[in-house]
C-alpha cells in the first residue's frame, strides 16, 4: 500500500511545477513558483505538530486515516478550479508500456542495489549478500543503458533526454540533485545529532530543527521577488553557499551549544535552502519548451527523490561505519552534506554561462 501512496504522489509532483506554469502568465512565474515552495516548506512545519496532535488523541492509524477525506476535498477542489490540459500531443507521444516498464526496473534495481550497499558498509557483510546488492546494481545499470539509448531516438521520449540536452537545464538538474542529497544527509542525521550527540529532548529537538523550514518559509518569498531581477543561476548559489555555510557551522558546533547557538545556523541552513529553491525551480521549468512542460515538471519530482534517495544510501553508509548515537557519525554527515551543498552551488553558478531563456 505504501506503493500505491508513491504512485499517487508521483502523480502529483509530476505535474505540479507544469500546472504552476500553465496557471501564471510569465510575468507573474517566479512568485507562483516561490509561492508553491513556501506551501511547500509550510507544510513540512505543520506536518509534525499536527501528527504529534493527533498522535495524542488517538492511535497511528488515524495519521492514514484522516489524509482520505483531505484527499478527497483536494480532489474536488482540483476538479473545479485546475485548468484543463489543451495541449494536443504530437505524433509518436503515447505512452509505451516497455518503456514504463524499463523506467521502474532502472531506478527501481539501482536504488535497491544501492540501499543494500549502503547498509551493509562497515558491518561485516556477507559475501552472498554483497554479490546481491552488486548484481541488483549491475542489473540496472544495464536496463538503463538499453533504456536511455532507446529513449534518445523518441520525439518525445518518457524519460527527458531531450530536455537534457539544453546545458542550463542540465545544469539544474545537477543542481538540483546535490541540493537535495545534502538535505536528506542534513535532514535524517540532525536528530541523531541533537537527540544522542548533544543529549536534548525529543521535544526540544523538534522545536529546534523546525528552524530549519521557517528559514525556508521566510526566503522562499523574497526569492520569488528576486526572480527576474538577478539570474537564477546567481540566486542559488548564493542560496546553496548559505546552506552549505550553515550546515558547515553545524558540524563545528561546541560540545555544549546553546539553544541559540543551534537555531541560527537551521535558519541559516533553512535560508539558504529557500533562496535556491525557487530561482532553481523556475529555471528548470522555464528553460523547457511549453510543450515539454510536463516533462520539466517531472524531472523536478526526479531530481529530488534521486537526490534524496543517494543521501539515504550515503548516510546508511556512514553510520554503518561511524557509529550514529555518539555524535560521529551525524557530525560527518553534516560536512559531507556541507561538500554536497558547495558542489551544488558551483553547479548553480555555472548557469551564469548560459542563457536561461
Amino acid at each position: 500500500w505504501r506503493a500505491v501512496q508513491g504512485v499517487g504522489s508521483a502523480g502529483i509532483m509530476g505535474v505540479n511545477a507544469a500546472l504552476v506554469r500553465r496557471i501564471y502568465p510569465s510575468h507573474l512565474l517566479g512568485r507562483g513558483v516561490a509561492l508553491n515552495s513556501v506551501v511547500v516548506a509550510t507544510a513540512s512545519v505543520a506536518g509534525p505538530s499536527v501528527s504529534a496532535v493527533i498522535l495524542s488523541l488517538g492511535p497511528w492509524p488515524w495519521l492514514f486515516a484522516l489524509n482520505l477525506p483531505l484527499g478527497l476535498l483536494v480532489l474536488g477542489m482540483g476538479y473545479l478550479a485546475l485548468p484543463q490540459n489543451a495541449t494536443v500531443r504530437p505524433h509518436g507521444a503515447g505512452l509505451s508500456w516497455p518503456d514504463v516498464l524499463m523506467n521502474v526496473l532502472m531506478f527501481g534495481l539501482v536504488f535497491l542495489g544501492a540501499d543494500m550497499l549502503g547498509t551493509r558498509v562497515g558491518a561485516a557483510p556477507t559475501a552472498a549478500g554483497l554479490a546481491t546488492a552488486l548484481a541488483l546494481l549491475a542489473a540496472g545499470i544495464a536496463v538503463g543503458v538499453v533504456y536511455l539509448r532507446r529513449q534518445w531516438v523518441l520525439p518525445v521520449p518518457l524519460f527527458p533526454v531531450d530536455l537534457l540536452r539544453i546545458p542550463v537545464f542540465r545544469l539544474s538538474m545537477c543542481t538540483s540533485i546535490g541540493a537535495f542529497a545534502a538535505q536528506m544527509l542534513a535532514y535524517v542525521g540532525l536528530p541523531f545529532f541533537l537527540l544522542d550527540g548533544l543529549g536534548r529532548t525529543p521535544v526540544e529537538a523538534g522545536l529546534l530543527i523546525t528552524a530549519w523550514p521557517l528559514g525556508t518559509v521566510v526566503a522562499a518569498p523574497l526569492a520569488g521577488r528576486l526572480i527576474g531581477r538577478y539570474p537564477d543561476g546567481l540566486l542559488g548559489g548564493i542560496g546553496l553557499g548559505l546552506f552549505a555555510l550553515g550546515l558547515g557551522l553545524l558540524a563545528l558546533l561546541p560540545a555544549q551549544p546553546t539553544g541559540a547557538d543551534i537555531v541560527w545556523r537551521m535558519a541559516l541552513c533553512g535560508i539558504g535552502f529557500g533562496l535556491f529553491q525557487s530561482p532553481n525551480n523556475h529555471t528548470i521549468v522555464t528553460s523547457a519548451p511549453v510543450h515539454r512542460s510536463g516533462g520539466a515538471s517531472g524531472m523536478l519530482g526526479t531530481a529530488r527523490l534521486t537526490g534524496q534517495t543517494t543521501g539515504a544510501v550515503l548516510l546508511a553508509m556512514i553510520f554503518s561505519v561511524a557509529d550514529a548515537h555518539d555524535g560521529r557519525g551525524p557530525v560527518i554527515a553534516l560536512g559531507l552534506a556541507a561538500l554536497f551543498a558547495s558542489v551544488a552551488a558551483v553547479f548553480s553558478l555555472q548557469r551564469l554561462r548560459h542563457a536561461a531563456h
